[in-house]
């Protein structure tokens, strides 16, 4: 059995410390000495060796939003904030420029306190008007709650993570691989599709393979997953076999999707990491789960 890669947006070393966000004294202590990490926008601030910036939280004025991230065990137990944006920023829906490169250079355990607190200082950003009443909703738990201000509704709202499966499906020594507009050229990747509610795992694989490519699954086994912080996404990545390998594309999805052979996955998979594309296609960059799929499935060898 072949071993997975690295994930990138997993294994932060920060503690979330969860005892301590109900803890108002112990927060405000951690508060009063912490550190604060550099955000413009939803966009990371790097240093010039290519790490986070932080500085401390009391250059803030008293009232600002602020997210308790946890306690950072590799700086004695300080406590590590970060501040919500006055504005959630429409482009910070998907990876900009500044986050690619944050990927590119970030240490593993960085790039994933980055994804974590750029996930939550962004669903904040975005709640900040009660779904169920309309009034205002303040700040409590540290960061890891909403409450509605009306006394008659008084409604609790959570830090929202959309499920997302993504997945290879083989056939006979291939795979399936599809590419959005969007793509740079010549890219292609895994399928995905968000969790619908009322659906397993397995049942949002076979509905999302099928809707974008008229391809029918069978046998679906889940691999890894990845946080995925744009805007705010569990990636599922799974595997699944499929009977019959005629493509229907639904253009509305997907602009092509091809059967790739491991043949054409081992040359991807060398030519991305020089930053080239292969001569089939361009596989997806190696802080993507789909890489990661593309990987596991091609060391397996089987």
């Amino acid at each position: 059995m072949s071993t997975l890669p690295p994930i990138a947006f997993a294994g932060a070393r920060i503690d979330r410390a969860d005892h301590i966000r109900s803890d108002p004294v112990a927060l405000e202590a951690l508060r009063d000495g912490g550190r604060l990490l550099h955000m413009e926008g939803l966009d990371p601030v790097l240093t010039e060796d290519g790490r986070l910036a932080w500085s401390d939280v009391a250059r803030l004025a008293a009232d600002a939003e602020l997210v308790f991230l946890g306690i950072d065990p590799d700086h004695g137990g300080i406590g590590c904030f970060a501040q919500v944006p006055a504005h959630f920023p429409r482009e910070a829906m998907i990876a900009g420029p500044r986050s690619w490169q944050a990927m590119a250079v970030l240490p593993a355990d960085e790039l994933a306190s980055y994804g974590a607190a750029r996930a939550l200082v962004g669903w904040h950003a975005r709640h900040r008007f009660c779904a169920q009443s309309g009034h205002p909703t303040t700040l409590t738990k540290g960061g890891w709650q909403r409450n509605c201000t009306d006394p008659d509704c008084r409604a609790e709202h959570f830090p929202r993570t959309d499920p997302v499966t993504i997945m290879l499906v083989e056939h006979q020594g291939q795979v399936l691989l599809g590419r959005q507009p969007r793509f740079p050229a010549g890219r292609y990747s895994a399928l995905a599709g968000f969790v619908e509610p009322g659906e397993t795992i397995e049942e949002a694989v076979a509905r999302e393979v099928f809707e974008e490519a008229g391809v029918r699954v069978r046998d679906v086994t889940y691999v890894a997953s990845q946080p995925w912080p744009f805007p705010s996404s569990l990636m599922i990545g799974c595997h699944a076999q499929a009977d019959d390998p005629a493509i229907t594309v639904d253009t509305t999805e997907l602009e092509d999707a091809r059967w790739f052979s491991r043949e054409d996955v081992g040359d991807a998979l060398q030519a991305i990491a020089s930053g080239d594309a292969g001569r089939s296609f361009g596989a997806p960059p190696a802080t993507a789960i789909a890489h990661v799929l593309l990987r596991w499935w091609y060391d397996r060898g089987d």
